[in-house]
């Protein structure tokens, strides 16, 4: 049975159960825009650029770990009116809950570094403005948008961000020669060339990013249904299935996007790219001026955007480690907001290579991650936390096997760096 035949059968006619789901697409889209961040433009573009089409396997793998993470985040929020942050602020005991909280807030700095930076480096690529001033601007401009917009405007500001960035990627795609055979056999086929488990890694950490999971889990309940009707609780579960998924597509498509670009622009004339505006230069010559200026700004936009969504969950963490629900008018919030805007712009002020600190920071979340799916494990299996909605056994199994491959991939990475 299909979505719309299960509306119908529901008491829903097709056309209403379209609508409902349109009003409900938002929450996914926050974060699509987490995982097409500068530090994935990073990631991608040298993975095309240095191994061509070879490692698209590893955005197919990500993205089938992400849904199946987000909704099981989302269920979370759904059944019980708690993000990840503050249902592990309640079920767990402190010397446990706090430094795992902790490190997801490190991880939140560090995509927030990697987010902000991006901005800058758009910004320098536009216009001349150097890093460490743009990474200031682009500070402001997202604290500002911040503090004076409701859940519901910057959800819209963010799906025009995401639109952009997805319409600027289909105009340079159809400026280069794709071998769309060899594409479509790497996204299914597992390889990992020589040399590049780091680069795997840091598309694995810049797709299945920790932060998201908690801002998922959070930004659901901005919806503000009935948590005590089962009814209810389903239905809202089957549209944010729906809406995940179309997101999650919508992320794939563009991530994909962005390795092919580099596989076609950079691999195939053996150009290496060792900086983001490097890449925009070479860009010019091969496909034009156009190509390059659109680059940029789709950079600008992601960067914008996903400072946007990385803030949030951030505040959502720290304000979930005092029992509270993220608020940006309340201080736990706002003071979490701030606090990681100015760390993660202080760091940018030493870092001598902003290419690899974006390739890095997603390293960085790679490592984090597996300790978040854990914690997301024991909270959505538990019957004290989750009621008759905890995990099924099928997708209690689920989760633990993506888990174990995020450790072994990580014990992988540690092996190779040592």
């Amino acid at each position: 049975m299909n979505f719309l035949e299960k509306f119908k059968s529901d008491g829903h006619k097709p056309i209403k159960g379209m609508k409902n789901f349109l009003k409900y697409v938002g929450p996914g889209l926050l974060v699509t825009v987490g995982f097409i961040d500068p530090g994935n433009w990073a990631s991608n573009i040298s993975s095309g650029a240095d191994y061509g089409y070879s490692l698209l396997w590893m955005v197919t793998l990500s993205t089938i770990m992400l849904i199946v993470l987000q909704h099981n985040a989302a269920h979370l929020g759904i059944a019980t009116g708690d993000c990840l942050s503050e249902s592990a602020n309640k079920h767990l005991p402190k010397k446990i809950s706090v430094p795992v909280l902790a490190t997801s807030l490190m991880a939140v700095i560090a995509t927030s570094m990697a987010e902000i930076l991006g901005g800058a480096i758009a910004l320098k690529m536009l216009f001349h403005i150097p890093i460490k001033l743009g990474a200031v601007l682009v500070s402001m401009l997202v604290v500002a948008m911040m503090l004076s917009n409701s859940y519901a405007k910057l959800e819209r500001y963010i799906i025009g961000f995401v639109s952009l960035i997805g319409i600027s990627f289909i105009i340079e795609l159809k400026m280069v020669p794709v071998d769309w055979g060899e594409a479509a056999k790497s996204w299914v086929t597992v390889s990992i060339p020589k040399g590049s488990l780091p680069i795997v890694m840091s598309v694995l950490g810049a797709v299945v990013m920790p932060h998201n999971l908690f801002l998922h889990s959070e930004v659901i309940q901005s919806r503000e249904f009935n948590h005590e009707d089962e009814k209810i609780i389903k239905k809202q579960l089957r549209y944010e299935f729906m809406d995940t998924i179309f997101s999650m597509i919508i992320g794939w498509g563009i991530n994909s996007a962005m390795i092919i670009l580099a596989a076609a622009s950079f691999f195939q004339h053996k150009i290496p790219v060792s900086e983001l505006e490097s890449a925009q230069r070479l860009l010019a010559p091969m496909l034009g001026n156009l190509a390059s200026v659109i680059f940029a700004l789709a950079l600008l936009f992601a960067g914008i955007s996903s400072t946007i969504t990385a803030l949030m969950s951030g505040a959502s963490i720290f304000a979930g480690m005092f029992g509270e629900p993220y608020d940006i008018k309340d201080f736990h919030s706002r003071f979490a907001v701030i606090s990681i805007v100015i760390l993660s712009t202080i760091i940018i002020f030493f870092i001598p290579n902003p290419f690899e600190g974006l390739i890095y920071s997603q390293m960085l979340l790679s490592i984090q991650l597996p300790i978040t799916v854990f914690l997301q494990i024991y909270l959505t299996s538990s019957k004290k936390v989750m009621g008759k909605n905890k995990n099924s056994l099928m997708m209690k199994l689920m989760l633990i096997v993506i888990a174990i491959i995020l450790t072994v991939l990580n014990i992988m990475l540690f092996n190779e760096l040592l």
